[in-house]
């Protein structure tokens, strides 16, 4: 990322390649408030060199399975090392609950499978 007698601003372009995040879901993440840009004279977005940091955990945490509203509650440590320290017991009950949603929807599924198969079975076909 460039940085060069410009305060350490990046654009848009420069923080998704930086990161592994497209241009649309920094701005998406932008709308929600969990990274804040500054407009340059030309109208582009320009972030802060430290704004990678937020990104790479913003994504670390979704794709261990947490929503963006779930990551919310991770904004007091989203700019250093989000794995480094003990998880907070605020931190530890968004985790359990998003948890018991996907097994709640894993359940469901199964559920749902298992129906299919039965009728399957008794139509004659003897998959499963």
């Amino acid at each position: 990322m460039r940085g060069t007698g410009d305060g350490g601003r990046v654009r848009i372009g420069e923080l998704a390649a930086a990161t592994g995040a497209t241009p649309r879901a920094l701005r998406h993440y932008e709308q929600q408030g969990l990274i804040t840009s500054e407009r340059a004279a030309n109208g582009y977005r320009e972030y802060d060199a430290g704004t990678a940091v937020r990104v790479r955990n913003i994504r670390h945490l979704l794709e261990a399975g947490l929503v963006l509203e779930d990551v919310r509650v991770f904004l007091p440590c989203l700019d250093g090392d989000v794995t480094a320290g003990p998880a907070s017991a605020v931190a530890l009950g968004v985790v359990r609950g998003r948890l018991a949603v996907l097994d709640a929807r894993i359940a469901a599924q199964t559920a749902v499978r298992d129906r299919l198969a039965a009728a399957l079975r008794e139509a004659g076909d003897g998959a499963s």
